[in-house]
């Protein structure tokens, strides 16, 4: 998929679970629902780490663009490396290493880490690469017309306030991980969330996603796991723009609303 869609889906995602944890009792507070849900919409953009031409390459200037390069290369090092003879010989990168489960939890496994051990500043730029993300993904029109110093303000200045809300008492920082020292332990989830979600919807689409990797599923190691092919769709076709897009959109709603106690 696009990463306009991807983002909303990762947005929605999120809000579904502020809405089953309501379900469950153990409800978000309002400050870890918008967090989270910003947080998963920037998080849905980065498996396209992969590729040269995807909205993240664009989204923090050269640095961005190099490396999407370097991932692009070490991805597909390790294709080569790890292939069956089954698996089509390929020519790039995209859609392998960053785009299975193990890497979705390594990187939410280290933005944990990172949050909880590198205190305030680590917090900081995790909420700030995310929010540009959330910004490129989901107004992507405005964030195009704009600078890129812009957006990067936004995402700053935005990261510094959500922060300050987060350390007040009943905020959130120590959601659903409330032992000594596990403040901000929750913010590898949406990272996580976000990453399988942009999987999934590349699944959907006519070149499916290895997602499983390393699972070997039959002869093949990065088996592109989708549904039958006559349910796919290509990326930025009618069906991604006209169905699935409207549908992030309510499914994230009602997921609010009913997070947040109105249903």
């Amino acid at each position: 998929m696009m990463g306009p869609a991807h983002s909303l889906s990762g947005a929605a995602a999120w809000l579904g679970v502020g809405a089953l944890a309501a379900a469950y009792d153990r409800p978000m507070p309002w400050p870890v629902l918008v967090v989270g849900a910003l947080i998963c919409a920037g998080a849905a953009l980065a498996p396209d780490l992969d590729h040269k031409s995807a909205t993240i390459s664009r989204s923090f200037g050269p640095l961005s663009k190099i490396l999407c390069g370097i991932i692009d290369k070490l991805s597909y090092a390790v294709y080569k490396a790890t292939r069956s003879k089954a698996d089509p010989r390929r020519t790039g990168g995209h859609r392998t290493l960053t785009h299975t489960w193990l890497w979705a939890a390594l990187m939410g496994v280290g933005a944990s880490a990172a949050a909880v051990g590198g205190g305030r500043w680590a917090v900081l730029a995790l909420l700030f690469v995310h929010l540009v993300l959330a910004v490129e993904g989901l107004l992507w029109k405005a964030a195009r017309a704009s600078s890129d110093v812009l957006v990067w303000l936004l995402g700053a200045a935005g990261a510094w306030i959500m922060a300050d809300i987060l350390e007040d008492p009943g905020n959130g920082a120590d959601w659903f991980f409330t032992g000594p020292g596990q403040e901000y332990l929750w913010l590898g989830l949406p990272i996580v969330l976000g990453a399988l979600v942009h999987d999934i919807g590349d699944a959907l689409t006519v070149s499916g996603c290895p997602v499983l990797w390393p699972i070997p599923v039959g002869r093949k190691f990065w088996y592109p796991v989708g549904p039958p092919k006559f349910m796919r769709f290509r990326a930025g076709s009618w069906v991604e723009l006209k169905v699935l897009t409207p549908a992030f959109m309510l499914l994230g709603g009602l997921g609010g609303a009913f997070a947040l106690g109105y249903v």
